[in-house]
């Protein structure tokens, strides 16, 4: 967790340093997403019993998470800076029916079991516009295309009070990632934009994709609402993990 804290706080101080020294343009929104978790997860499998679906066998359900974002236009030809932030935490009591080995502990079948697994998401993305684009259209559109780290904290942990077995692992990868995004303005008070992130390296593939709807309201202030699809698969050492986090979201922002 302090880790956690540590590396937002690093990204903060980052973004607003920069903002006040170097950029002349800065967009910051802070919303919630809803957050709905399918797929599996399992930590030094031997065979297809050890896999554990984060619905039926460890019974997540949807929550809503705060994210926040940071886009910063820098001068000259200096490269555009984006972050975002994105925690997800998710805990259940579940219980399997056949007996099942996470890292090196073996649970028993048919005992419930309780699990809580933390897979906080931080993207630095340094980009550019694509030259001449918006002037063509009369500032209505915008294509960026640049270059994404994704910084992934990720953390599992099992426990079965009735057996006394408890297994926990710890993992924070940093993925490059290709980053696309567009914004097409509509009207003078309605942006539609779309944000892409992905990566398939080996095994491994992790991919992000972004609809937002933008309503300016009055001076800098906007609202806006959308829809995220995250797509994570992971080979990485013992850790298999294959699931998807998708769902609406809003957030309230400035752009000034």
């Amino acid at each position: 967790m302090l880790k956690q804290r540590t590396i937002g706080v690093v990204l903060l101080v980052w973004a607003l340093s920069l903002s006040t020294a170097h950029a002349y343009g800065v967009e910051a929104a802070l919303g919630g997403w809803q957050q709905n978790p399918s797929g599996d997860l399992a930590y030094e499998a031997t065979n297809n019993n050890d896999y554990l679906d984060v619905e039926d066998d460890l019974d997540y359900g949807d929550e809503l998470r705060i994210h926040g974002r940071v886009k910063i236009d820098m001068p000259l030809f200096f490269p555009n800076i984006y972050l975002v932030g994105s925690p997800t935490e998710f805990d259940g009591t579940g219980e399997k029916d056949v007996a099942f080995s996470f890292g090196d502990e073996d649970f028993d079948a048919n005992i419930p079991f309780y699990s809580k697994m933390t897979f906080d998401q931080y993207d630095v993305a340094l980009f550019y516009g694509l030259p001449f684009l918006r002037t063509a259209t009369l500032d209505r559109l915008n294509v960026d295309i640049g270059l994404n780290v994704r910084i992934v904290d990720l953390e599992a942990e099992i426990r079965q009070d009735a057996s006394g077995l408890r297994e926990d692992f710890s993992e924070t990868l940093a993925v490059p990632q290709i980053y696309l995004g567009a914004q097409l303005e509509l009207l003078d008070w309605l942006t539609v934009e779309a944000e892409g992130r992905g990566i398939s390296i080996s095994d491994s593939s992790m991919y992000s994709v972004i609809g937002r709807l933008r309503f300016n309201m009055f001076g800098p202030a906007f609202v806006a609402a959308g829809y995220r699809y995250d797509k994570i698969d992971v080979d990485e050492d013992d850790l298999d993990a294959e699931f998807t986090l998708q769902g609406p979201f809003a957030e309230v922002g400035i752009n000034f």
